[in-house]
């Protein structure tokens, strides 16, 4: 059959680099645009059999029926999160296929080195011997051995983390809406209520996917239940976190160290470069004035093992789809509902 014709949106050079790469073998008809897939560019999908878009790609509703006007078949997230979509929109329209799995040891890698240079305030030192100082006041950490990690979310990047924090000799917390009490028998994880993780966590580390039911689960109610000086980490989703709520807790000390790779506004400035301009987002400005605060941008992913198959499975997810109308990787609004139909036929609808 006639290859698919795919237009790639939000691309960088590594991104093309990698898909370039893997297309060696799959020989797709690919076209790179290096914006955001937006209402005002829609237009350039016309003729185009899918559409693979990233984290900052915002399908709305607007942009979804433009991409059934123009005949689009499917959309490739390269990501594994899907709050992108408004899925509710492109169902029974638009098929939508994910990455549910790239490289969760690349993301534990990078939630456990923000726990670490924020607790031995690597960043810091790095700066001052820079400049030839080599005075160590104001450096003190703490032993994580012995302190308590309270990891949301127990799927593969949330176990993971585990496995390292324990071979620090952490005890593990753990809430998940579906916990494996089996496997956490075997690792010596004690699931309990977000209550007790909050209140008994010395850091607490998110890496539950976004859902309405935990929008802001981060907020000022749940932030006066932790420790005093707790640590809070988000290598999963910026929603999860209210920012406002966050500077707060920050200025009062109630947190004493927050390190974020995900921002809830994060659209218009990760993956971009700002450094010869001002930061419009005074949230994300003022977050930034904090010593005890580390910032990435959303690169907790970005690995050479991530980055190889995120390609293939992207590629894979288009292949079996146009070749054998197969759709191991799609999601949409009705995945965790019991009328779906994945379970029964393997697709969605």
């Amino acid at each position: 059959m006639t290859k698919p014709k795919i237009a790639v949106f939000d691309t960088k050079p590594y991104d093309r680099e990698y898909f370039e790469a893997m297309n060696a073998s799959y020989r797709f008809d690919i076209k790179y645009f290096p914006s955001h897939l937006t209402t005002d560019n829609v237009a350039l999908t016309k003729g185009y059999d899918a559409v693979c878009v990233f984290v900052n790609d915002n399908i709305t509703e607007d942009i979804a029926r433009n991409l059934v006007v123009n005949d689009v078949k499917l959309i490739a997230l390269r990501s594994a999160g899907y709050n992108n979509v408004d899925l509710r929109a492109v169902y029974k329209k638009i098929h939508v296929v994910r990455v549910p799995a790239y490289s969760p040891h690349a993301v534990a890698e990078h939630t456990v080195a923000l726990m670490l240079t924020l607790n031995r305030k690597i960043h810091k030192a790095w700066y001052r011997t820079r400049d030839n100082n080599f005075n160590i006041a104001g450096l003190l950490g703490f032993d994580m051995h012995g302190k308590t990690a309270g990891v949301i979310g127990t799927g593969k990047i949330g176990r993971c983390t585990i496995d390292i924090l324990s071979g620090f000799g952490m005890r593990i917390l753990a809430s998940d809406p579906f916990p494996d009490q089996v496997w956490a028998g075997e690792k010596g994880v004690e699931y309990t209520d977000l209550n007790t993780l909050y209140g008994e966590s010395d850091i607490i580390t998110l890496h539950c996917p976004l859902t309405p039911e935990n929008v802001h689960m981060i907020n000022t109610k749940t932030i006066s239940q932790m420790k005093d000086g707790v640590m809070i980490i988000n290598t999963g989703r910026g929603r999860l976190i209210h920012t406002k709520d966050l500077i707060q807790g920050l200025k009062t000390r109630k947190i004493g160290a927050a390190g974020l790779d995900v921002y809830e506004e994060e659209t218009e400035y990760f993956f971009e470069d700002f450094s010869q301009e001002v930061i419009d987002d005074d949230v994300l400005a003022r977050l930034m004035t904090f010593p005890n605060v580390l910032v990435t941008s959303h690169q907790a992913f970005f690995t050479h093992e991530a980055l190889s198959n995120i390609a293939q499975t992207t590629f894979e997810n288009i292949r079996l789809f146009f070749e054998k109308d197969e759709l191991p990787n799609e999601v949409c609004y009705k995945c965790r509902e019991p009328e779906c139909l994945r379970e029964k036929t393997g697709r969605c609808f």
